[in-house]
């Protein structure tokens, strides 16, 4: 059977864009994943950050639930310790009351911000210890079986809706197999620990109620273009994208001088944080992904399109064409 594939919607607002005109884009990708037979469309918890546009995840889920018709939609991820179990359950049992069947909830510990927004956030710094916790407690919302007496989550009450825990290291593949749900692993950003985490949660997993076997979902870039040229030339825009994100200090950089700034050593930092990128043609992209299932022991591939406009609903389908197989 072929890799299910899906995507981890940035929701990125580019320069001299809108919010409004980021999640304009966001429905256009996720109804260009629905057409190509993707799986599930993601949106990540960002705060303070200019250039995302999905600090609400469960908002921007709603809206697009109404533009699409089957396609999964879900968190990838609600960074729970910002947020009581209580209210993250009434949020996506409400979604999937609006769409049952194709909501999804990804939990990360990760706070999503700065210190600053932190405590903007009200959260309490130690709350990331009480993850393993939170989650179980939200778990037995959505399973009808509240811990805490008298308290129900309304909608949110037996939906059971599917908990994934994502992570970047060993601690979430521990607490995912711990707890018998599906690891999604951020090697899209965070390469460094996937063969291992994979490993250890693969080595340790116990079947629960949601899954019995364990269940891999690993991130990756994809830049598809028709030419190796165009795609190339796409891809060093997502360099200087990420180069000036981090080391630009909030500066406004043209094309050469973020160029200049990936020459000066900022290129290393960010080559390795992409390590797990697949650009060029539709057969070089498959080529490249077919290595990377084999390498990571991906049960499914969550992937990242990091053109912009319409060069990235072509790298929809062009990926989900190549993917296809080749009897199809």
């Amino acid at each position: 059977m072929p890799t299910p594939l899906s995507i981890l919607d940035l929701a990125r607002i580019g320069p001299g864009e809108t919010a409004r005109e980021s999640i304009a884009a966001s429905v256009d990708l996720a109804r260009t994943a629905e057409e190509h037979g993707y799986a599930r469309v993601w949106y990540a918890e960002h705060h303070n950050m200019p250039t995302i546009a999905s600090s609400a995840p469960a908002v921007l889920i709603a809206h697009i639930g109404t533009a699409t018709r089957k396609i999964r939609l879900g968190a990838g991820g609600v960074m729970l310790p910002n947020h009581t179990p209580l209210t993250i359950a009434e949020q996506f049992g409400t979604l999937d009351a609006m769409y049952p069947g194709r909501i999804d909830l990804g939990l990360g510990r990760a706070p999503g911000s700065d210190q600053n927004t932190m405590r903007a956030l009200r959260r309490d710094a130690q709350s990331a210890e009480a993850f393993p916790q939170d989650v179980q407690e939200l778990q037995a919302y959505l399973a009808g079986r509240s811990r805490i007496p008298g308290v129900d989550a309304v909608p949110g009450k037996g939906s059971e809706v599917p908990l994934y825990i994502l992570g970047s290291s060993l601690f979430g593949a521990t607490l995912a197999a711990a707890l018998g749900l599906p690891y999604a692993f951020a090697s899209h950003f965070a390469p460094q620990a996937l063969e291992a985490a994979v490993a250890a949660y693969r080595r340790d997993f116990r079947p629960s109620e949601q899954l019995d076997r364990p269940y891999v979902i690993a991130g990756v870039n994809v830049v598809a273009a028709d030419t190796a040229a165009a795609a190339r030339e796409q891809f060093q825009a997502t360099r200087r994208t990420f180069a000036t994100g981090l080391f630009g200090r909030g500066q406004s950089f043209t094309d050469e001088q973020a160029d200049q700034l990936l020459a000066q050593g900022a290129g290393a930092h960010v080559d390795q944080m992409l390590k797990y990128s697949a650009l060029g043609t539709p057969a070089e992209v498959r080529e490249y992904l077919e290595g990377f299932v084999k390498q990571s022991g991906a049960d499914e591939l969550i992937v990242a399109h990091h053109a912009t406009g319409e060069a990235r609903l072509r790298s929809v389908a062009l990926l989900a064409e190549a993917m296809q197989p080749a009897n199809a």
